[in-house]
Protein backbone atom coordinates (compact mmCIF):
# COMPACT_ATOMS: atom_id res chain seq x y z
CA UNK A 1 0.00 0.00 0.00
CA UNK A 2 2.94 2.27 0.88
CA UNK A 3 4.54 1.40 -2.61
CA UNK A 4 1.14 2.87 -4.43
CA UNK A 5 0.75 5.70 -2.57
CA UNK A 6 4.63 6.26 -3.46
CA UNK A 7 3.69 5.53 -7.01
CA UNK A 8 0.37 7.71 -7.03
CA UNK A 9 2.81 10.73 -5.46
CA UNK A 10 5.15 10.70 -8.17
CA UNK A 11 2.84 10.20 -10.70
CA UNK A 12 0.65 13.40 -9.46
CA UNK A 13 3.62 15.55 -8.99
CA UNK A 14 4.72 14.29 -13.40
CA UNK A 15 1.78 15.24 -14.26
CA UNK A 16 1.42 18.62 -12.46
CA UNK A 17 5.40 19.37 -13.57
CA UNK A 18 4.24 18.60 -16.74
CA UNK A 19 1.22 20.49 -16.69
CA UNK A 20 3.70 23.51 -15.61
CA UNK A 21 6.02 22.82 -18.61
CA UNK A 22 3.41 22.46 -21.01
CA UNK A 23 3.53 24.96 -23.80
CA UNK A 24 -0.46 25.22 -24.12
CA UNK A 25 -0.51 26.98 -20.69
CA UNK A 26 2.63 28.85 -20.30
CA UNK A 27 2.07 32.76 -19.77
CA UNK A 28 4.40 35.02 -22.01
CA UNK A 29 4.37 38.65 -20.29
CA UNK A 30 3.73 41.60 -23.11
CA UNK A 31 6.65 44.03 -23.48
CA UNK A 32 5.48 46.39 -21.97
CA UNK A 33 8.90 47.38 -20.66
CA UNK A 34 10.05 48.19 -24.58
CA UNK A 35 6.64 49.94 -25.01
CA UNK A 36 7.80 52.11 -22.41
CA UNK A 37 11.04 52.92 -23.21
CA UNK A 38 9.71 53.75 -26.98
CA UNK A 39 7.69 56.12 -25.83
CA UNK A 40 9.86 57.56 -23.15
CA UNK A 41 12.15 57.72 -26.77
CA UNK A 42 9.37 59.65 -28.46
CA UNK A 43 8.28 61.73 -25.29
CA UNK A 44 11.97 62.88 -25.33
CA UNK A 45 11.71 63.77 -29.04
CA UNK A 46 9.12 65.38 -28.93
CA UNK A 47 10.42 67.71 -25.62
CA UNK A 48 13.82 67.79 -27.90
CA UNK A 49 11.96 69.11 -31.10
CA UNK A 50 9.94 71.53 -29.14
CA UNK A 51 12.79 72.90 -26.50
CA UNK A 52 14.40 75.43 -29.00
CA UNK A 53 10.70 76.98 -29.55
CA UNK A 54 10.14 77.68 -25.61
CA UNK A 55 13.96 78.70 -25.64
CA UNK A 56 12.97 80.80 -28.35
CA UNK A 57 9.82 82.15 -26.72
CA UNK A 58 11.73 82.39 -23.56
CA UNK A 59 14.50 84.86 -25.08
CA UNK A 60 11.47 87.12 -27.56
CA UNK A 61 10.03 87.35 -23.95
CA UNK A 62 13.42 88.82 -22.16
CA UNK A 63 13.77 90.80 -25.19
CA UNK A 64 10.06 92.25 -24.91
CA UNK A 65 10.62 92.97 -21.02
CA UNK A 66 13.77 94.61 -21.59
CA UNK A 67 12.52 97.02 -24.19
CA UNK A 68 9.30 97.77 -21.53
CA UNK A 69 11.74 98.22 -18.98
CA UNK A 70 14.22 100.64 -21.00
CA UNK A 71 11.21 102.29 -21.88
CA UNK A 72 10.07 102.56 -18.36
CA UNK A 73 13.24 104.06 -17.54
CA UNK A 74 13.87 106.41 -20.18
CA UNK A 75 10.22 108.16 -19.28
CA UNK A 76 11.30 108.14 -15.19
CA UNK A 77 14.80 109.87 -16.30
CA UNK A 78 12.16 112.55 -18.42
CA UNK A 79 10.04 112.95 -15.52
CA UNK A 80 12.40 113.80 -13.32
CA UNK A 81 14.73 116.36 -15.60
CA UNK A 82 11.12 117.66 -15.97
CA UNK A 83 10.32 118.27 -12.59
CA UNK A 84 14.32 119.76 -11.76
CA UNK A 85 13.58 121.92 -14.55
CA UNK A 86 10.51 123.11 -13.07
CA UNK A 87 11.82 123.20 -9.33
CA UNK A 88 14.50 125.23 -11.13
CA UNK A 89 12.18 127.75 -12.47
CA UNK A 90 10.07 127.90 -9.21
CA UNK A 91 13.05 128.88 -7.68
CA UNK A 92 13.89 131.37 -10.19
CA UNK A 93 10.67 132.52 -10.13
CA UNK A 94 10.41 132.51 -6.23
CA UNK A 95 13.40 134.47 -6.34
CA UNK A 96 12.46 137.20 -8.54
CA UNK A 97 9.10 137.84 -6.76
CA UNK A 98 11.00 138.08 -3.27
CA UNK A 99 13.17 140.21 -4.86
CA UNK A 100 10.34 142.68 -6.27
CA UNK A 101 8.32 142.13 -3.28
CA UNK A 102 11.74 144.02 -1.51
CA UNK A 103 11.73 146.45 -4.20
CA UNK A 104 8.63 147.48 -4.13
CA UNK A 105 7.66 147.49 -0.92
CA UNK A 106 7.93 151.47 0.05
CA UNK A 107 5.66 151.75 -2.96
CA UNK A 108 3.36 152.99 -1.25
CA UNK A 109 5.33 155.39 1.03
CA UNK A 110 7.67 156.47 -1.52
CA UNK A 111 3.89 157.70 -3.25
CA UNK A 112 3.24 159.69 -0.51
CA UNK A 113 6.49 161.58 0.30
CA UNK A 114 5.97 162.92 -3.55
CA UNK A 115 3.72 165.06 -2.48
CA UNK A 116 5.98 166.59 0.61
CA UNK A 117 8.28 167.17 -2.30
CA UNK A 118 5.90 168.64 -4.79
CA UNK A 119 5.39 171.51 -1.50
CA UNK A 120 8.97 172.07 -1.01
CA UNK A 121 9.38 172.85 -4.82
CA UNK A 122 6.38 174.96 -4.72
CA UNK A 123 7.72 176.76 -1.97
CA UNK A 124 11.17 177.05 -3.84
CA UNK A 125 9.63 178.41 -7.21
CA UNK A 126 7.39 181.15 -5.42
CA UNK A 127 10.53 182.68 -4.51
CA UNK A 128 11.96 185.09 -7.01
CA UNK A 129 15.18 184.38 -8.90
CA UNK A 130 16.23 188.01 -8.17
CA UNK A 131 16.08 187.49 -4.25
CA UNK A 132 17.18 184.02 -3.44
CA UNK A 133 20.97 185.51 -2.94
CA UNK A 134 20.06 188.66 -1.75
CA UNK A 135 21.53 188.44 1.47
CA UNK A 136 21.91 192.25 1.62
CA UNK A 137 18.54 193.36 1.92
CA UNK A 138 16.58 189.81 2.31
CA UNK A 139 19.04 187.76 4.71
CA UNK A 140 16.44 186.24 6.36
CA UNK A 141 14.65 184.75 3.19
CA UNK A 142 17.27 183.48 1.60
CA UNK A 143 18.39 181.87 4.67
CA UNK A 144 15.19 180.42 4.52
CA UNK A 145 15.16 179.81 0.96
CA UNK A 146 18.37 177.63 0.96
CA UNK A 147 17.05 175.73 3.89
CA UNK A 148 14.03 174.72 2.21
CA UNK A 149 16.31 174.39 -0.79
CA UNK A 150 18.78 171.75 1.14
CA UNK A 151 15.89 169.79 2.88
CA UNK A 152 14.19 169.39 -0.43
CA UNK A 153 17.67 167.64 -2.00
CA UNK A 154 17.93 165.79 1.28
CA UNK A 155 14.68 163.97 0.27
CA UNK A 156 15.43 163.42 -2.97
CA UNK A 157 18.70 161.78 -2.30
CA UNK A 158 17.32 159.44 0.17
CA UNK A 159 14.42 158.69 -2.17
CA UNK A 160 16.96 157.73 -4.72
CA UNK A 161 18.89 155.74 -2.35
CA UNK A 162 15.91 153.51 -2.31
CA UNK A 163 15.22 153.51 -6.46
CA UNK A 164 13.15 156.57 -7.13
CA UNK A 165 14.04 158.54 -9.40
CA UNK A 166 12.81 161.72 -11.19
CA UNK A 167 11.21 161.62 -14.34
CA UNK A 168 12.19 165.25 -15.78
CA UNK A 169 9.79 164.89 -19.59
CA UNK A 170 10.88 168.78 -20.79
CA UNK A 171 11.56 168.98 -24.47
CA UNK A 172 11.43 165.02 -24.84
CA UNK A 173 8.69 163.31 -26.99
CA UNK A 174 5.64 162.69 -25.49
CA UNK A 175 5.37 158.97 -24.11
CA UNK A 176 2.23 157.64 -22.87
CA UNK A 177 3.64 155.33 -20.18
CA UNK A 178 6.10 157.91 -18.57
CA UNK A 179 3.89 161.20 -19.24
CA UNK A 180 0.08 162.21 -18.78
CA UNK A 181 -1.05 165.20 -21.38
CA UNK A 182 -3.21 167.37 -19.74
CA UNK A 183 -3.17 169.52 -22.06
CA UNK A 184 -2.24 170.50 -25.64
CA UNK A 185 0.25 173.14 -27.41
CA UNK A 186 -0.07 175.14 -30.38
CA UNK A 187 3.85 176.34 -31.03
CA UNK A 188 5.02 176.14 -34.38
CA UNK A 189 8.39 176.56 -33.36
CA UNK A 190 8.60 173.18 -31.74
CA UNK A 191 7.60 169.35 -33.75
CA UNK A 192 4.13 168.28 -32.87
CA UNK A 193 4.20 165.49 -29.90
CA UNK A 194 7.13 167.24 -27.68
CA UNK A 195 6.66 168.09 -24.22
CA UNK A 196 6.63 171.58 -24.15
CA UNK A 197 5.43 172.00 -20.51
CA UNK A 198 5.66 170.12 -17.35
CA UNK A 199 2.92 170.99 -14.34
CA UNK A 200 3.85 168.31 -12.24
CA UNK A 201 7.17 166.00 -12.39
CA UNK A 202 7.07 162.17 -12.45
CA UNK A 203 8.54 159.77 -10.67
CA UNK A 204 9.55 155.73 -10.85
CA UNK A 205 10.91 153.36 -8.77
CA UNK A 206 13.35 150.77 -10.10
CA UNK A 207 11.96 151.58 -13.16
CA UNK A 208 8.49 151.18 -12.71
CA UNK A 209 6.39 154.37 -12.91
CA UNK A 210 4.55 155.42 -9.88
CA UNK A 211 3.63 158.88 -10.90
CA UNK A 212 3.19 159.58 -14.33
CA UNK A 213 4.80 163.15 -15.41
CA UNK A 214 1.47 165.77 -15.75
CA UNK A 215 2.52 167.71 -19.23
CA UNK A 216 1.51 169.89 -21.85
CA UNK A 217 2.24 168.66 -25.48
CA UNK A 218 2.66 171.02 -28.27
CA UNK A 219 -0.01 169.54 -30.95
CA UNK A 220 0.90 171.98 -33.90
Amino acid sequence: MSLSLSLFRRGLFNNVKGSFLSPSIRITRPPHRILLSTAAQENDTNNSKNAPASEKTEKVEEIDDSAVKDKQIAELKDSYLRCLADMENLRERTRKEVESTAQFAIQKFAKDLLNTVDILNLALSSVPAEVRNDTQNNPHLVNLYTGVSLTESELLNILRRHGVEKIEPLGQKFDPNLHEAIYQVNDPNKEPGIVCDVQKVGYSLFGRVIRPAQVGVNNS
